[in-house]
């Protein structure tokens, strides 16, 4: 697989390009936007099993909102029973699962070496009759801040993954080789890609916060709700861009 390597701009492009492919189609992807919101919601209702499924299905989600992107591009209406026909095949099944799980252990291995050096303060900020939040916050920050660090890298590893092992049967290694060598190829569009979201969501809550003295805060998260969700379907529309531009001599191949 040839990853192609594109300029700084492309990080923007990714943004408008996933805006117009959401618009062809915004009422399907803002349904998978609901879905995944509903179904981390629940998953967090269920104490560590609910967490570990959610990591290990994470790559199997986004492989599957790349193929309805995929539809919709080819001018195929969503329609429900749509959304998990990728899944039918056992052996992409298998693949998602075995992707799932390697990134369930990068990001436990991931979080295992982000709290070790900051065990002894964290005990010690957990210990005594009453916590106090700030002497914990102040203990978990430097662990949350490595583990980001850690997370970024675990980012790369996995990013194109699914695709390439869910629509080109790339084995898991080379995947994650792939992944990494593509999206190091193009870290600048990666930079401004995430540059422009944090202002979005910035803005956003900038604007959040002047309205709720206006509103009230029960009515701005009420709006803010439907407002996630666009923001949200629209990103996943971007993951799409972003894989078509990178690997688009070989989306024609992509099976689904």
């Amino acid at each position: 697989m040839q990853a192609a390597r594109l300029p700084m701009t492309y990080g923007w492009a990714w943004l408008l390009q996933g805006w117009a492919l959401f618009k062809r189609q915004p009422m399907a992807m803002l349904f998978w936007s609901l879905m995944t919101s509903l179904l981390i919601n629940i998953n967090y209702l269920i104490p560590i099993l609910g967490q570990v499924a959610l990591i290990v299905a994470t790559p199997t989600l986004g492989f599957i909102a790349l193929n309805a992107c995929l539809q919709i591009e080819r001018n195929q209406t969503m329609q429900l029973g749509m959304w998990l026909a990728p899944l039918k095949n056992p052996d992409v099944k298998k693949a998602m699962l075995r992707l799932g799980f390697a990134y369930f252990v990068c990001c436990l291995v991931a979080g295992f070496l982000a709290v070790l050096p900051f065990s002894n303060s964290i005990m010690t900020a957990m210990s005594g009759d009453e916590l106090n939040p700030a002497e914990v916050m102040n203990a978990v920050r430097a662990p949350f801040f490595l583990f980001g660090f850690f997370y970024l890298g675990i980012s790369i590893l996995f990013w194109h993954a699914p695709a390439l092992m869910g629509w080109h049967q790339i084995p898991l290694k080379k995947a994650l080789f792939y992944s990494m060598v593509a999206c190091w190829r193009n870290k600048g569009a990666f930079v401004v890609f995430g540059v422009c979201w944090a202002v979005i969501y910035i803005a956003l809550q900038f604007v959040a916060d002047a309205l709720v003295s206006l509103l009230g805060a029960a009515l701005v998260h009420f709006l803010l709700t439907p407002l996630n969700l666009l923001m949200m379907a629209v990103l996943y529309s971007s993951f799409y861009s972003i894989y078509r531009s990178v690997f688009g001599q070989n989306n024609a191949n992509a099976k689904v």
